[in-house]
């Protein structure tokens, strides 16, 4: 991607919030480049503030210090209208996608542009090619309670870019959706980038929804920034803790000591079947392997494997009572029988 000037820059961010305990830093020297369109994520544990950095990008939170500068121009030296006027070149998209109840689909995208006092027929117009952009051309009688979570943030979407902004701002814009959803959802941010050129800055918690769609990404820990590069290389090589954790979860300790010890036998399962994952997923326990001799004959799985269970009783006896309602044929075996 061509990087020239770019679109936001942040300098030096700092956002102090006064509460009765005393001062909270929730933004602490935050420093970015966002391109022209560029699908930009932001990621951090809840807390971390992601939130406050997106409502900062468009002064719906006044920076303490520091700059946002949009299009070459600082934030912080405009008035309230041309504060506004910055703040129509972004959509935003929410969680719970905010969408007016009492409106049907339609006025639900047109709202925005009546605020603007566009003519009706021209915002009914701009609104019709909205929804069949993200393809509720057919609902736009309906009203927000008759449709599924998807539909209502597909409805969010085509009302965030009703004024045709140049950035959109996604917080945390498929937490409430289920997988299949998130998917639909992403991939629609993904062809609006790319036939639309908007520049998409998605804030989230979930590594899966960066490595779907974004180009670059920071991660935010703890009021700083962690670290940020292209997508590929912080997920190849993540420099900071909170990088490894988000991408790699949590090390997993455990005690195995002079545990107990299990041979498995594979004799005609499957040999896709992921037998090990399946284990450690359902039981939620580690397990150490010792030995493993299995081989493919024509896509079934012979051999066997001695896996070592955690010193913790409980944890092994979820495992053997795995293998058992599973129907893994396995024993228990001493360190002399391999």
């Amino acid at each position: 991607m061509e990087q020239k000037e770019p679109i936001i820059r942040l300098e030096h961010l700092v956002k102090e919030f006064k509460t009765s305990s005393g001062t909270v830093k929730a933004l602490e020297d935050i420093s970015l480049d966002i391109y022209a369109g560029e699908i930009f994520g932001i990621i951090g544990l809840s807390g971390a503030g992601k939130s406050t950095l997106v409502r900062c990008i468009n002064y719906l939170e006044v920076p303490t210090s520091g700059e946002v500068i949009f299009e070459g121009v600082p934030m912080g030296s405009l008035d309230r209208k041309g504060i506004n006027q910055a703040r129509r070149s972004m959509g935003m998209i929410f969680q719970q996608f905010n969408l007016l109840a009492q409106r049907n689909i339609l006025k639900n995208v047109c709202f925005p542009m009546e605020l603007q006092k566009t003519p009706k027929d021209q915002a009914e117009k701009r609104a019709r090619e909205l929804l069949e952009m993200v393809g509720l051309a057919d609902r736009e009688k309906a009203y927000p309670a008759q449709l599924s979570g998807g539909q209502k943030q597909r409805v969010a979407i085509a009302r965030a870019l009703a004024t045709n902004p140049k950035v959109l701002l996604c917080d945390e814009a498929t937490s409430a959706l289920d997988p299949n959803t998130t998917k639909s959802i992403l991939q629609l941010l993904k062809e609006i980038n790319r036939k639309l050129g908007v520049t998409v800055i998605v804030i989230t918690h979930e590594m899966g929804v960066i490595e779907a769609i974004c180009d670059r990404v920071a991660i935010i820990d703890k009021s700083h920034i962690a670290e940020v590069g292209e997508v590929s290389q912080i997920f190849s090589g993540p420099k900071s803790a909170i990088g490894r954790q988000l991408i790699m979860g949590d090390t997993v300790h455990a005690d195995f000591g002079d545990s107990k010890l299990v041979r498995i036998t594979f004799d005609g399962r499957a040999s896709n079947e992921p037998v090990l994952a399946n284990l450690i997923l359902a039981c939620k326990v580690p397990v150490n392997i010792m030995y493993a001799a299995t081989k493919d004959v024509n896509g079934t799985a012979l051999g066997q494997m001695i896996i070592q269970l955690p010193k913790d009783e409980g944890e092994s006896n979820r495992v053997m009572n795995y293998l058992a309602t599973a129907g893994i044929p396995h024993e228990e075996v001493t360190r002399d029988d391999f």
